[in-house]
């Protein structure tokens, strides 16, 4: 019998549920789809399109060393599948789940149309699977969290088979490099060198990053040091599994992997809040703040793509953004300050800087995006007040982030510390590098004013 196997975000043949299942069947047809029709406005974003390009072409290399192929196609993922059933004659096909609002819809329609067998294998546990003691489902990170680690350690890693049975015929593939997804006029995407995608780079980047995961909780807020896993893409495409990374931490640091598990479990926690509320990348999740007075127009506008060019006048700030237009990452520190500075200082909705990351980060994920985005903003289901207003200044002070700074905003090269935290301060501002945009009181004042207002309405 001839099955298929649908890849989406778990690009990988190690610890892949879905591809065990369908290799026990017999012959498997593996597909990858490029549908840019059922997400409607949530396509992937242009950095996500260069990461996705590699890891497609690693995975296809990984299974033609099993005698395999991946058969690309492009449109509609609920037709072409509907399509290629008909055209290999498979009547199952099996699949890890998925929830992304799009990907449930399509999971519900395909399975009217063929025998569709959905595996978990993206997340430590499915998020239904952790429930409060009334048997609901949680919102607040921190009980959910001690719920999933009462449920820990999650199943072991699965091995890659070591043969795929092929069919008899193979469907036609669209050649990779006819989908376009990476940039040529203009390359932007000289700065994402560093990067290796694919399943095998996911590896690599965990072997380096495990020797230093007992440091993770008191370097992962140094812009400067490099203490961070960097594996956010990775697992954003599904080429390393989290329970993997839940046994080899564990493994290698006991109780000290804890900081690196939590920050892994929340990405488990975003999706558990975007399988309860699919509108959360548009919506507030407290609504009072519907309530509330954003900026617009010319003047806003204006403020926002000076913040997204790296010109706030804010060094840290700049750092940050800079790094994300040149590389498709942002230190999550630095991530936490540029956002808190555009909702907060800016008073710009905290929407247009979801969908600015979207289009700029190789590890764009809706949950984790969105859920992000609202705990900055202080407008989520489980978020800090409003009135928390980072200090762009004294952070970047505080976390060291000298270094970075002048890796990323080369007209402060030349300055030693303290000055290049805040060069307008202590008058060493050059002439090429912008004011600030608004001062750091004045952004503070107007944002509390905003709440209030919001508060009386």
């Amino acid at each position: 019998m001839t099955t298929l196997l649908w890849f989406r975000q778990d690009l990988r043949l190690a610890d892949h549920p879905a591809l065990i299942a369908a290799v026990a069947g017999g012959a498997v047809i593996p597909v990858y789809i490029l549908d840019d029709q059922s997400p409607g406005d949530r396509k992937m974003g242009a950095a996500s399109r260069w990461w996705l390009h590699h890891s497609l072409s690693a995975l296809d290399a990984s299974l033609r060393a099993l005698g395999s192929r991946l058969i690309l196609r492009r449109g509609d993922a609920l037709s072409v599948l509907s399509g290629l059933a008909q055209e290999s004659g498979a009547t199952r096909l099996h699949a890890l789940r998925h929830f992304e609002p799009w990907w449930q819809r399509l999971e519900s329609e395909l399975a009217t149309e063929v025998d569709l067998m959905l595996h978990d294998g993206n997340q430590l546990a499915p998020p239904e699977a952790i429930l409060t003691g009334g048997g609901g489902r949680y919102k607040v990170f921190t009980p959910w969290w001690r719920a999933l680690v009462a449920q820990m350690p999650p199943r072991k890693p699965l091995p890659a088979p070591e043969v795929i049975e092929a069919p008899a015929h193979w469907p036609e593939s669209d050649a990779l490099d006819s989908w376009s997804l990476l940039p040529t006029k203009p390359d932007w995407a000289g700065g994402f060198a560093d990067w290796t995608p694919g399943e095998e780079g996911a590896r690599e980047a965990f072997r380096a990053f495990l020797p230093k995961i007992t440091g993770y909780d008191a370097g992962r807020n140094l812009p400067t040091e490099p203490a961070i896993s960097r594996l956010s893409p990775h697992l954003h495409f599904g080429e390393i599994s989290p329970p993997t990374l839940w046994h080899h931490a564990s493994k290698t640091a006991g109780a000290k992997a804890e900081p690196f598990l939590r920050e892994v479990g929340w990405r488990d926690y975003a999706t558990n809040l975007i399988d309860q509320f699919p509108d959360y990348p548009t919506q507030n999740g407290r609504v009072q703040f519907d309530a509330l007075a954003w900026r617009d127009g010319a003047d806003a506008d204006a403020d926002f793509a000076a913040w997204s060019k790296g010109r706030t006048g804010y060094p840290i700030v700049d750092a940050g953004m800079r790094e994300l237009w040149a590389t498709g990452f942002m230190h999550n520190r630095v991530r936490m300050i540029a956002a808190s500075f555009l909702i907060k200082h800016l008073l710009i909705d905290w929407r247009r800087g979801e969908r600015w990351f979207w289009d700029t980060l190789c590890d764009a994920d809706q949950a984790a995006n969105a859920s992000n985005w609202q705990w900055v903003a202080g407008t989520g289901v489980d978020a800090p007040l409003f009135s928390r207003i980072m200090a762009p200044l004294s952070q970047s002070e505080k976390f060291g982030a000298g270094d970075y700074i002048r890796r990323w905003v080369p007209e402060l090269a030349r300055l030693s510390d303290p000055y290049i935290h805040d060069p307008d301060e202590f008058g060493q501002r050059p002439r090429d590098y912008p004011a600030k945009i608004i001062g750091h009181r004045e952004a503070r004042e107007r944002a509390l004013s905003a709440q209030k207002a919001m508060r009386d309405a």
